[in-house]
């Protein structure tokens, strides 16, 4: 096999870019996230009206669209579906099933993600995902929004990053305090949370499967990709087992898993190890590591072998366009690696579409496209014509 052989990627592989729903909508006033951020105003910065994609959805799919790729991944707002207990909007609704239409239309492929971190807050003033009726008001939401997945999703994620919400769980109830540093270790999640949210996902896999029964169904896992230098295996093995092996576990049996990676945590004897002075930091602070992915990737095969990957988040924050493409091409190297040694991976989809609100912070800046906060002008980067490139030519340069 010759080198451009190996660098080609499957005619069936997808290449895309993903975005959330709370990021990018705007005046997302009835999920609690807008309440964190309202009652919080020291240590988050207000969301407002994000990107104003609730009402441009359909400029952002023809940016996609244009450049060439042919997936783009977007949540469905549980709090926009059902702002009040019971209570239901079938506008919110038809609004979610004409962007899976749009996507069609354009020729992308929609992946819908189903929760994506916010919840409405009249769920989460009642308990959140430690209400002892949760896993039946997430379905009953499920069975709502079976219109917009039956026009026509194919793929869907259950509940985005698990691993994530049962640590923000420990932050927002007061038990860590992030403001104070991490004292040499990982806010390790919940454990009633991270059993709840595994319960939740395992009757929404049924749920779904048997309401739609050509749907591929899994959720994602935010892959902290743990390593060790001597002395650090023991930690390292414990966070990553309560950080993101269970939750990647909870994945066999299902239709795919979806990794999503950015760079690496390394642990020593003295919990975690900061990288070197010398190694280059992405803008939000975190260790530049493009061969990341791939290592998330054999990691995930290793703990559930034989359920085919979706890489649904990889990037980079970053204000150097070029360090971007830099980034996504060794990210896409190391994924090709994993597949020339019989991993089925089957898409890369890059976060984000967008420069978009990070939850509390406007700083970061992951996307190939770039937004005015005041008149939501977009003006895409040469990253995302170089992406659709990519998608287009199959070939990895």
């Amino acid at each position: 096999m010759t080198e451009s052989e190996t660098m080609r990627l499957p005619d069936s592989f997808l290449v895309g870019a993903s975005t959330a729903a709370h990021q990018i909508e705007g005046d997302n006033t009835t999920s609690d996230w807008w309440m964190f951020e309202q009652t919080r105003p020291e240590r988050l910065q207000p969301s407002g009206r994000a990107c104003d994609s609730l009402h441009r959805w359909e400029e952002d799919m023809d940016l996609v669209a244009a450049a060439g790729l042919n997936a783009y991944r977007f949540s469905v707002e549980w709090a926009r579906i059902e702002p009040e207990p019971g209570a239901f909007s079938p506008a919110a609704i038809d609004h979610y099933r004409r962007m899976v239409a749009g996507a069609h239309e354009r020729g992308i492929e929609p992946i819908v993600t189903l929760h994506h971190f916010t919840n409405p807050l009249w769920f989460q003033v009642g308990g959140g995902w430690l209400r002892d009726d949760a896993t039946d008001l997430f379905g009953r939401y499920l069975e709502k929004v079976a219109p917009v997945l039956d026009e026509g999703v194919r793929t869907a994620v259950s509940i985005n990053e698990p691993n994530m919400i049962a640590v923000m769980h420990r932050v927002i109830s007061g038990e860590v305090d992030l403001t104070k540093g991490l004292g040499g270790g990982m806010p390790l999640p919940d454990p009633a949370v991270t059993d709840a949210l595994i319960r939740v996902h395992d009757a929404a896999h049924e749920q779904l499967r048997a309401q739609h029964p050509d749907l591929a169904v899994g959720w994602s896992v935010a892959n902290q990709n743990v390593q060790s230098v001597p002395g650090g295996e023991e930690a390292a093995a414990a966070c990553s087992e309560a950080i993101e092996d269970v939750f990647l576990r909870a994945a066999i049996g299902d239709d795919f898993i979806a990794v999503q990676s950015y760079s690496r945590v390394v642990y020593g004897p003295d919990g975690i190890v900061e990288p070197a002075p010398e190694v280059p930091r992405t803008s939000n602070g975190w260790e530049y590591r493009p061969e990341a992915l791939g290592e998330a990737v054999r990691h995930t095969a290793a703990i559930v072998p034989g359920v085919p990957i979706l890489v649904t988040e990889n990037g980079i924050s970053t204000r150097d366009d070029a360090q971007r493409i830099a980034y996504t091409t060794g990210a896409l190297r190391s994924l090709r690696a994993c597949m020339d040694d019989g991993i089925d991976v089957r898409s890369y989809l890059h976060w984000s579409l967008l420069d978009n609100y990070e939850w509390g912070q406007w700083e970061p800046t992951f996307g190939l496209v770039a937004v005015d906060r005041d008149t939501f002008v977009r003006t895409p980067k040469p990253s995302l014509e170089w992406l659709g490139a990519v998608a287009r030519s199959r070939e990895l340069p």
